[in-house]
């Protein structure tokens, strides 16, 4: 099997700081500019799981950088340059305190809220009669808080503008930007037989303007069914065929793990993360339409520091 980069302790000139999140390793330069390393963890219901995933890094990094050249006519982004598959550099911007989820289903977290009897989520409400898997009339904003640790929690847009964690006039900027990016992420996926079904964006502040940071229309981040038979399998109940993490989240909650305390995580077997492997590999070729060329799967530690010093050097 691959080498899977689950951990990165480079030292680059100008760094102040390195924060380590779920998935990304990110190195502060002079206050300035981010490095921002995607690492081959993966985390569900807000746990990092014990095994890496090979060619997860760099899969999401490559769908990210390409999403935020395709969506830059809409709002500035974060990105400068990607010196390595697995590496994107931009610049730092201070985040906003919450992250915006937009939903075009009535899928994952969404469902299991409606289907425990909730017919409001975020403060949104929600149509009676729906079943799992239905497109909404209308994309709705679920906003959640940025946890540093932990989970997200849920929070409805008056608390946002109530508790002071964005300004009411920022957070009609990040709700247009919302859903004119996800409006983009849809027809986008559409032209490659895909729906995307709901996704989040996080956005930043630098010098008084708002841009969007961190990874865009991922697995990750967002979630993805097939165009072709969606309709059919609706009217069946049936599961859709999706592309994201929900089937890791599936897997685990099969496995009795939700995140809770005193869950144990199951074991991840080679068979498990090859299976993943896959369709992350997968969904990088059917949302881009291009081949997935592996960038190798040894000695990626010194590949990415000498990409990242080289590009460095000439800012």
């Amino acid at each position: 099997m691959a080498e899977a980069i689950v951990k990165t302790s480079f030292n680059f000139p100008g760094q102040k700081s390195l924060y380590v999140g779920k998935v990304r390793d990110v190195y502060n330069i002079d206050d300035n500019y981010l490095v921002m390393v995607v690492t081959d963890r993966i985390s569900a219901f807000d746990v990092v799981l014990p095994e890496g995933i090979p060619y997860k890094g760099q899969v999401l990094n490559q769908i990210a950088s390409g999403f935020l050249d395709a969506t830059a006519d809409i709002v500035p982004n974060w990105k400068i340059a990607t010196p390595d598959p697995m590496v994107t550099v931009g610049h730092l911007a201070e985040p906003f305190k919450v992250e915006m989820v937009i939903r075009g289903y009535l899928t994952g977290h969404a469902w299991r809220e409606y289907r425990s009897g909730k017919r409001s989520l975020c403060g949104v409400p929600l149509p009676e009669g729906m079943k799992e898997h239905q497109k909404f009339p209308e994309p709705i904003i679920t906003p959640t808080t940025k946890a540093m640790e932990g989970h997200d929690e849920d929070i409805s847009k008056e608390e946002i503008t109530g508790q002071g964690l964005v300004s009411a006039g920022d957070y009609r900027k990040l709700e247009e930007y919302t859903y004119a990016l996800f409006e983009r992420g849809t027809r986008m996926a559409a032209e490659k037989g895909l729906i995307l079904v709901d996704t989040k964006y996080e956005f930043g502040k630098k010098d008084g303007i708002i841009y969007l940071i961190d990874e865009i229309h991922t697995p990750d981040s967002s979630r993805y069914f097939y165009s072709a038979g969606y309709e059919d399998r609706l009217a069946r109940d049936e599961p859709q065929k999706q592309l994201s993490k929900e089937f890791v989240r599936e897997w685990l909650i099969e496995n009795g793990f939700q995140g809770r305390e005193g869950q144990q995580v199951p074991e991840m077997t080679r068979e498990i993360v090859e299976r993943i492997s896959g369709r992350y590999i997968e969904l990088y070729e059917s949302i881009t339409g291009d081949k997935f060329v592996p960038s190798g799967s040894a000695g990626i530690p010194p590949r990415i520091e000498s990409n990242v010093l080289d590009f460095l050097a000439g800012l």
